[in-house]
């Protein structure tokens, strides 16, 4: 497996983005949270955005951390994904909480997350 993350699946366009605030479909496993969408328009199956509130870590030194940590877990464990999906998808991935995880902890979650959101689109026709 590929374990990259190239430029072409980084979330950028403001389009897709506006697209999974108005018409994105959720999936947790606490602190995680995946937004995602469906979107016809793409040339690779899924793009990927990451985010951290400054609500819960005032200093950019630590979100840009664990924005890191999350960038580094999915793209060690896009398998997951990219195996199940049917279609392109757009999909941003967030980090909810106060508490430091370390990134052990995160991996793990990321992983039941992924299989979660794997689950969900099997269910759904």
């Amino acid at each position: 497996m590929n374990h990259k993350y190239p430029k072409t699946e980084k979330l950028k366009k403001k389009k897709h983005i506006d697209l999974l605030f108005s018409e994105g479909r959720t999936v947790t496993k606490y602190p995680l949270r995946l937004v995602y969408v469906p979107v016809k328009d793409l040339d690779v199956p899924l793009q990927m955005g990451v985010s951290v509130s400054k609500r819960y870590f005032k200093k950019a030194v630590d979100r840009n951390y664990f924005k890191r940590v999350l960038r580094e877990c999915y793209r060690l464990n896009k398998e997951l994904l990219l195996n199940n999906l049917k279609e392109p998808y757009v999909m941003m991935f967030f980090y909810q909480t106060k508490e430091r995880l370390t990134y052990q902890e995160i991996e793990e979650k990321t992983k039941k997350l992924f299989e979660k959101f794997t689950d969900t689109l099997q269910k759904t026709p």
